[in-house]
């Protein structure tokens, strides 16, 4: 039976009860998210989606409407000063406090109200008679809270972090401390403690009660420590999809983004601040409508008395704070309110959280490593998050980027890596400290694509849900799994579902009767009969062909049977027999690169089109020549690199995060483009004074020097490997009745520079160093592969086929073909050309160092 069938929405409902919104889910999709048809958007706790009722009503309000600075006194003034007032009421409301117990100070969002917090907040040095101020803080924190380190610090302030556990053993130990209140001779020392109502990084909701217990010095850390504490609650994760009641926590601080909650407007948030606890705030700088009086020729400045106008420098950003008004009421008319948001998103993330979980390789290995705290049985506990990592069938993680690639390919939108919270990352993932320093010095920053240091994860995978997520995003997520990384048949683990399915799941769910289901062959899940337990786990069927690593010197030679250059980077390949050498690799490769109206490189991701562009270099008559279906051919002079700068127009573009120095081609050049691309472009090429260093990553990062290359200065890749992915893709046709990709179709796709006649797949992995007719190579590393593969060389056409059958090749690791430098030290005038049919000889990496 089909996927959606068996893995039913009946057995949905099972686990949650229906949403209860004012509108049936799927008339609002169609009425408000029309945009997002055919797209799976699973990355809510990064942005939620915006109803396109909200922005309509937002530009109707303010084309009929006059909105002037509120500092101002006229009619258009005064209307933006009450509606931005109104506003203000209105958030408080929703978290059900009011005027007389907090402040709405509006800020650029929550790492800004953040920030706020850490330079007003009244940090004391220690004194021979009174303590110093402790900044405490959860260590399952968002980056931006830890950051208030920095300036507590400064100040004299000792930073403490705290794990989860310390906190809530000290209080299932129920240790007393002294009183919050303990009069006017007690010690007033300010100290502050930071929790996340909810972690961004698992979903984990942390009790709500914490904002007493510390208050109160009850709780660790405030019950070991003299003074005044302060709880400042990190709101971000947990108000996109959970209600927040201020009349039981009282927080004193409360950060929050409204893109979190609304989707649109972005760059806007707020500081909550609990009215009591905004007397004991300092300031130093002071801007605009905060001060009630200054003097410019003398050190004098009173500020204004009200909390939120003397926190908010200059004019706040009022049109977008008026967009929240259309944005509350198109959240209210959708959905009801946050109680119907809660048991809907929640319902959506544990059903996909016991499938996922539970599901298992043919062999019975796990697919996946789940990353959460207990069972995932409660919104009071969980928020709508998923963090994990996939397996293969050998119990190997699969890089987080490699799933990022093949998701992004089914439309797919997810994220992945540590979600700037390293603290949790590190718990999870079991990293130690000395692991991130080494990570870091191995070439791994935070949000890059390294996704595996010596084999373990350096970061994960998480989905979430919002109040528009539905069953059938489910449904596509679990399948792209059983799709792309499941080794066949898939299994589900009956005891692990059974043990999920009957665990408690709160208000949005009831207990269910044991159910044992297993995934079938082609995805679908199925009933099982036999009660008998998994067969014991075996590697048969999972080992890849592969050749044993010779350590030996150069073995016999092999071939060069292709080279390709790609004078302008993402059209098409241009193919000769032979080719000199230049300093930044094969002469003219990717020396020039198409950029949109915007100055931004365009690549076949977003303009496949780019592939039917065909450049061509005639060096006898000095000239780039252009032709494309449709288009006169295009002539573009070389010019010598002396000229370039003083005949062109000079401009800045990046490759790769890395900034270079280009000049414009003309407007001839770029007319053409923009007639054939239907866009306005331009084409620029490499300024002769731009120099460019290898990547860090690779081996050759110290004497590479790169052209608009991605990576490297040359790209090899090996007929053996491309036969063994044809024959993958071939079995995958078989079963959908598709056409196969021919040899060179695939080579085309691939998009390397040097193509050789190789005798095992993949072998090239192991090599270290390569002799190429007469000139030497250094191997730089793997060649990580995206969904460019994908694209059809001749016509633009896109397929999943090349992806999902290099990952099936490659256990979920999305690599193929090394790149490679020239050693060109002491090198002879033979070495500086290549040629078709020249030996290759190779020496392989020493395994044993």
């Amino acid at each position: 039976m089909e996927f959606r069938n068996l893995c039913s929405l009946e057995t949905f409902r099972d686990i949650c009860s229906p949403s209860g919104y004012s509108e049936n889910l799927e008339d609002v999709i169609k009425k408000e998210f029309t945009r997002i048809k055919g797209v799976t958007y699973l990355d809510h706790a990064g942005a939620t989606l915006y109803p396109e009722s909200a922005v309509r009503e937002f530009c109707l309000d303010i084309s009929k409407n006059v909105y002037g600075n509120p500092h101002s006194h006229n009619p258009s003034s005064t209307l933006t000063h009450d509606t931005v007032d109104r506003v203000r009421y209105r958030i408080l409301q929703h978290f059900n406090t009011t005027p007389e117990e907090y402040s709405v100070i509006f800020t650029s969002g929550s790492t800004a109200g953040l920030k706020l917090v850490s330079e007003a907040f009244p940090w004391s040095a220690p004194t021979a008679t009174e303590p110093g101020s402790l900044f405490c803080y959860l260590t399952d924190n968002h980056t931006s809270v830890v950051g208030i380190r920095g300036p507590a610090s400064a100040q004299g302030a000792l930073p403490i972090p705290v794990s989860p556990s310390e906190v809530e053993g000290r209080a299932r130990a129920g240790v007393e401390g002294v009183g919050g209140h303990d009069g006017p001779a007690a010690c007033q020392t300010p100290h502050l403690f930071c929790y996340p109502a909810q972690s961004n990084f698992s979903g984990r909701k942390y009790p709500l009660g914490h904002v007493r217990g510390i208050r109160a010095r009850r709780l660790y850390p405030a019950c070991d420590h003299r003074g005044r504490w302060f709880v400042l609650l990190d709101a971000a994760a947990h108000v996109g999809c959970s209600p927040l009641d201020l009349q039981s926590c009282a927080a004193d601080f409360v950060p929050l983004s409204f893109y979190k909650m609304f989707g649109f407007p972005t760059g806007l948030g707020a500081l909550l601040v609990r009215n009591q606890a905004a007397a004991r705030l300092k300031k130093c700088y002071f801007g605009g409508g905060t001060a009630a009086g200054y003097l410019a020729g003398e050190d004098y400045f009173v500020p204004t008395a009200n909390v939120c106008d003397r926190f908010e420098d200059g004019s706040v950003s009022f049109l977008d704070i008026i967009a929240l008004n259309h944005s509350f009421d198109a959240l209210q008319r959708i959905t009801g309110g946050m109680d119907h948001i809660q048991p809907h998103a929640f319902g959506l993330a544990r059903y996909t959280h016991m499938l996922l979980s539970s599901l298992c390789h043919g062999n019975g290995h796990p697919v996946a490593q789940m990353y959460t705290q207990g069972q995932f049985d409660s919104p009071d506990t969980q928020g709508a998050i998923l963090n994990f990592n996939l397996l293969d069938c050998r119990g190997h993680i699969i890089g987080y980027s490699q799933v990022d690639k093949l998701a992004s390919l089914y439309n797919i939108h997810l994220r992945t890596g540590c979600f700037c919270n390293t603290g949790a990352c590190q718990h999870f993932l079991d990293i130690t400290d000395q692991e991130v320093k080494n990570n870091l010095k191995a070439g791994h920053v935070c949000g890059d694509s390294i996704d595996l240091v010596d084999g373990k994860p350096t970061g994960s995978v998480r989905v979430s849900f919002g109040y528009m997520s539905t069953f059938d995003d489910c449904q596509t997520f679990l399948s792209f799994v059983v799709d792309c990384f499941v080794e066949k048949p898939p299994r589900v683990d009956r005891v692990r579902l059974g043990n999920l399915r009957q665990s408690k799941t709160g208000p949005c769910g009831n207990s269910h009767q044991k159910r044992s289901i297993k995934l079938s062959a082609n995805g679908g899940i199925e009933q099982e009969v036999e009660t008998r337990r998994p067969a014991e786990p075996s590697l048969e069927g999972c080992v890849r062909p592969s050749s044993a690593v010779d350590t030996t010197l150069p073995k016999n030679p092999y071939t060069l049977t292709h080279i390709y250059i790609y004078p302008v980077k993402s059209c098409a390949a241009f193919e000769v027999c032979d080719w000199p050498l230049g300093a930044s690799g094969l002469l003219f490769d990717r020396s020039w690169m198409v950029v949109n109206g915007h100055g931004v490189c365009l690549s076949q991701k977003r303009e496949p089109r780019l592939c039917q562009i065909l450049p061509r270099v005639e060096l006898p008559l000095g000239q780039l020549s252009l032709s494309a279906p449709g288009m006169e051919n295009l002539s573009v002079p070389l010019k010598s690199a002396a000229t370039l700068k003083t005949s062109q127009r000079v401009c800045q573009s990046k490759v790769c995060g890395d900034r270079v120095e280009t000049v414009d081609s003309g407007d001839e050049a770029a007319t053409w483009l923009s007639d054939f691309l239907g866009q306005p472009c331009r084409l620029i090429r490499q300024s002769p004074d731009s120099i460019r260093g290898g990547q860090k990553r690779l081996n050759t990062a110290s004497t590479a020097v790169l052209s608009l290359v991605n990576e490297a200065q040359y790209l090899l890749i090996n007929q053996a490997s491309v036969d063994l992915i044809q024959e993958q893709i071939r079995r995958q046709e078989s079963s959908e009745d598709g056409q196969p990709l021919e040899r060179q179709d695939l080579i085309s796709r691939f998009r390397a520079n040097l193509i050789i006649a190789g005798v095992e797949p993949f072998e090239e992995d192991s090599w270290s160093q390569l002799i190429i007719g007469n000139a030497q190579f250094l191997v730089g590393g793997r060649c990580g592969r995206c969904q460019m593969i994908c694209v059809d060389q001749d016509t633009g056409a896109k397929s999943k086929a090349p992806l999902l059958a290099l990952s099936a090749c490659r256990s979920g690791k999305l690599t193929f073909g090394v790149y490679l430098s020239r050693q060109v030290q002491g090198d002879s005038p033979s070495a500086r050309t290549l040629s078709v049919g020249s030996a290759v000889l190779h020496r392989t990496l020493d395994l044993s160092l």
